[in-house]
């Protein structure tokens, strides 16, 4: 034990020691408010700079009525033949609306021609300006009143109160729960992966550097690769802690000089903007209230238990591609295999996981150790039974010790072998050989 936890020392230091480690930790955060800081700023300046595109338009219909707010409109008194013609050969107009005669019923044939591909946001704001405009027209048909219309629009706003055992009453929001699954699923995956990486990639290293054979002759290979995945873990941990406190509060200064706010500020605001009655603040008080009445200590507890978890069960895996092969080229054919089970958690987290946590796909996925570390933190906001929980873990623990069995049978054999032309048969037959 005292072998594994120098080798886990070892790797710890000499990570963190590291040039590259400190430029990684220290850099990253700041590189990413500096992004944040210029896209912002070229968003301001480019609304202060920004002219209307003109577009020019040939209306049959005679129901056309131009609305300015996003485009300058022209119309253009001819066929929508020489109006063609016309925009082809000019280059002070972004594009020529053709509006045919159209039943209400059926408002058929509107077409936008332009020289370059229009952006999703351009086709959307003419649609709306064309939808609002028929819209007006079948209310006059009917001699239907816009007030009254309005007034039959009614904003209905339902509470979510989660009632435990006990007869608890809590307040919940699943908005808010979802950003925290979707956030928590996210950073699992990545930090899996890129993790997992780097410990393929330094037992490479050692490998074609000789550097293990002298390792070797005083620990056993299983120690060896038992530290180094305990060893980067502990870097891994450490470095997203940093991450997560600079970007966090680089970013909060960046927005706060350029007038802006954290996204969870802008939601408030708008929530109030669009519901007058929040002004007095009973409203924004009972949404804080459901944020703060999130779990974060559970959460966060989980999400280290997962991390670990997830992280030694396939760093296992990456250990043992690393110990087989003789470069990165070599290895990229067995990464795929691996990363299988982490992609089908990653897509069943939008597919399945958030739309209903509760199904029994969302809690097969959270159980099952290969896809439970990024299945179950999107399920762990919205209230995971204890049984489940406790199943989830304990499959956990036991897929990291039957992957770390699996991939010490092979990474003791390969970790000295060099040369040998490695296929899934080869590392069967290391896999099997006794010793």
């Amino acid at each position: 034990m005292n072998k594994v936890f120098l080798i886990i020392q070892r790797e710890f230091l000499n990570r963190v020691q590291k040039k590259s480690f400190l430029i990684a930790t220290i850099l990253l955060p700041l590189i990413f408010p500096a992004i944040m800081a210029v896209l912002v700023y070229v968003s301001i300046q480019q609304k202060k700079n920004a002219t209307k595109q003109v577009i020019q338009y040939v209306d049959n219909s005679g129901f056309f009525v131009p609305d300015s707010s996003k485009f300058l409109f022209r119309k253009f008194d001819g066929s929508v033949d020489d109006a063609k013609k016309a925009f082809q050969h000019s280059e002070s107009y972004y594009g020529l609306l053709y509006i045919p005669k159209f039943e209400l019923s059926h408002p058929n044939g509107l077409t936008l021609y332009t020289k370059v591909n229009p952006s999703p946001s351009d086709i959307g704001n003419i649609e709306g300006m064309m939808a609002n405009r028929v819209k007006e027209l079948k209310m006059q048909k009917f001699s239907i009143d816009q007030k009254v219309l309005d007034s039959l629009k009614t904003d209905i706003s339902i509470a979510n109160v989660n009632v435990s055992d006990a007869g608890q009453e809590k307040a919940s929001n699943s908005k808010v729960l979802l950003g925290v699954g979707v956030a928590a699923g996210i950073l699992m995956y990545m930090f899996i992966f890129i993790y997992g990486a780097q410990i393929m990639q330094g037992i490479i290293e050692e490998k074609t550097s000789k550097v293990v054979e002298v390792i070797v002759s005083s620990v056993r290979p299983f120690q060896l690769m038992m530290g180094k995945i305990i060893g980067l873990a502990s870097v891994g941990l450490l470095q997203f802690l940093i991450w997560i406190v600079l970007i966090t509060t680089l970013s909060s200064v960046v927005l706060a000089y350029f007038g802006l706010q954290m996204p969870q500020q802008q939601m408030m605001n708008e929530m109030a903007q669009n519901n007058p009655g929040m002004q007095a603040g009973p409203d924004i008080t009972s949404f804080m209230e459901m944020v703060w009445q999130i779990p974060f200590g559970y959460v966060i507890f989980n999400f280290l238990f997962y991390f670990l978890g997830g992280y030694l069960l396939y760093g296992a895996l990456f250990a043992a591609v690393g110990s087989a092969v003789d470069s990165p080229a070599e290895a990229q054919q067995f990464m795929f295999p691996i990363t299988i089970p982490l992609l089908i958690s990653y897509f069943g987290l939008f597919t399945f996981i958030l739309d209903d946590p509760h199904s029994s796909i969302s809690v097969w996925l959270s159980i099952i150790p290969f896809t439970s570390p990024i299945a179950m933190m999107g399920r762990i906001a919205f209230g995971v039974p204890a049984w489940q929980l406790a199943l989830s873990m304990v499959s956990l623990i036991g897929g990291f010790m039957f992957t770390t069995w699996v991939a010490g049978r092979i990474y003791r054999v390969g970790i000295l072998m060099h040369g040998t032309k490695i296929n899934y048969k080869v590392m069967a037959k290391w896999f099997m050989q006794k010793g």
